[in-house]
């Protein structure tokens, strides 16, 4: 695997840190690059402002109602426009970074997203806040590919996965520290206008981490003769969207019209796929190289993703419902009942990193069937208990060890997963292979959190209210697509042992 250098097209740079220069042939580099870790820490650092956003504004839409008499619609869109603007920038975004080089675009997108912030917090009404959510949200989606293209570009063999295990840790803290931080600083600054200083503290984050980059990012070459791809851009964009859009806006557009957009959307990437399919034939250079899906680690880790993603996303949708609008919770209050499993999900990802090269896909396969036991464990806790608690224990802790067994195990099956799928990928493919990986888990993401929501809402209407019933059927159904990609990574397993033998 090739490891921070020039592509062999790439064109003569002189600006930036030297990259390391390689060996002819096997694509390793000679010399690792001393300051690949302090550099790796700014990306670290952008990764987390991205995802934190995601988690900590869950906690600040009360006081978004409050302070911008914001209406459900408008709060729907701060939200998931974010996430849809995140999952539609993705893989253009990677290509670019393969294309133009890397460095160029993670500083534009953290310089974006910085400015997008400053902006949220200074919104003089929802509308505003809105808009500047999706440019955020296109932002955290430009710098993401980056950051896996450089744990490409940047490290090798063990090293890779205790990098990947590193942004596994790091994915895991934001989302335990968004709820926590969102309600420390609401409390700090009042209902009225917590919700700015949400949006403010990654600002002075934001400038410290662009002066980082500009010193110790590597700046590599345009490789020559390269181009964007802009039909598949647009199909590839557009068929997301139409699947995405009635999936993230499902509560907020009544009627069933809106799933007309669901087979749209699956004929536009199936274009995409004849496009870029007829583009190589061509000659031409597609924006996804279609080739990747005949490796076995990438077609089998980038569905694995999907799939997993489907469920284990959907755990905070349900719980935070459950334990607010259910058992009466303050926002900080349930992110602390969840924070086991994301701390767990952080411990284990960093242990995970460290192993992954010698254990394999064996390690992932464990740490599904821990998150699998772990979601049936809490919903047998949560059937013991009741609303009440049981013997002066509230749910919030006597679900801490189930919560942290599946957590656990998801810090093990995310980070090396993608050390397992990305493991053959070529450097110059490596924004756009981790762009499409991560498009599939919001994809999967997305609709896992609609159809467990569904059954969620479903189940609360026909038993009355009983949200304790309500939360049991969100978790068993997601406890099942998990069961899922379990199922695909054992299958995987014995193919594998069948191919050996």
């Amino acid at each position: 695997m090739a490891v921070m250098g020039r592509d062999e097209n790439a064109a003569e740079t002189t600006a930036g840190p030297p990259a390391p220069q390689r060996q002819v042939g096997d694509g390793r580099s000679e010399e690792p690059d001393p300051r690949r870790w302090r550099a790796f820490t700014v990306c670290l650092v952008a990764g987390f402002m991205s995802l934190l956003d995601v988690s900590i504004v869950n906690v600040a839409l009360p006081s978004l109602r409050e302070g911008l008499d914001a209406s459900q619609s408008q709060l729907q869109w701060v939200v998931s426009g974010y996430a849809l603007a995140f999952g539609l920038v993705l893989v253009p975004a990677g290509r670019l970074g393969d294309v133009r080089g890397r460095r160029g675009v993670f500083v534009a997108g953290l310089v974006l997203f910085t400015v997008s912030s400053a902006v949220c917090g200074l919104a003089p009404g929802a509308g505003w806040l809105v808009a500047a959510r999706l440019v955020q949200g296109a932002a955290g989606g430009l710098l993401n590919p980056q950051v896996s293209g450089f744990v490409q570009e940047l490290f090798s063999g063990r090293e890779r996965g205790k990098a990947f295990g590193l942004l596994g840790a790091t994915i895991g803290l934001s989302t335990a520290v968004g709820p926590l931080t969102g309600g420390a600083l609401i409390a700090a600054f009042g209902a009225d206008h917590g919700w700015r200083a949400v949006f403010f503290v990654n600002v002075p984050v934001g400038v410290v981490a662009v002066v980082l980059a500009l010193r110790l990012l590597p700046r590599t070459g345009r490789r020559a003769g390269a181009g964007l791809d802009p039909v598949g851009v647009v199909l590839l964009g557009a068929g997301v969207l139409a699947v995405l859009l009635p999936v993230v806006q499902d509560r907020s557009w009544p009627g069933g019209g809106k799933w007309a957009l669901v087979p749209v959307g699956l004929v536009l990437l199936a274009a995409f796929v004849v496009w870029e399919r007829r583009l190589t034939a061509r000659g031409g250079d597609p924006m996804v190289d279609l080739s990747l899906f005949r490796r076995r680690s990438y077609a089998l880790g980038a569905g694995l993703g999907l799939v997993y993603f489907g469920g284990f996303t959907a755990i905070f949708f349900v719980l935070a419902l459950y334990l607010q609008s259910g058992l009466g919770y303050s926002a900080f209050a349930a992110g602390l009942a969840v924070t086991p499993f994301a701390l767990g999900s952080a411990v284990a990802s960093w242990l995970g990193g460290r192993f992954v090269t010698r254990v394999g896909r064996p390690l992932v396969a464990s740490g599904l069937a821990m998150v699998v036991v772990g979601l049936v464990g809490t919903d047998l806790v949560l059937g013991a208990v009741g609303a009440d608690g049981v013997g002066g224990v509230p749910v919030g802790l006597a679900t801490v060890p189930t919560l942290l067994l599946a957590g656990v195990g998801s810090g093990l099956v995310i980070s090396p997963n993608i050390t397992l799928t990305l493991s053959e990928v070529p450097v110059r493919e490596a924004g756009s292979a981790g762009g499409v990986l991560q498009t599939g888990q919001r994809i999967g993401a997305a609709v896992g959190i609609a159809v467990v929501g569904a059954v969620f809402f479903s189940a609360l209407a026909r038993s009355g209210g009983d949200w304790d019933a309500a939360v049991r059927h969100g978790l068993w159904v997601s406890a099942g697509v998990v069961a899922v990609a379990l199922l695909l990574a054992l299958a995987d397993l014995r193919s594998g042992r069948r191919a050996t033998a």
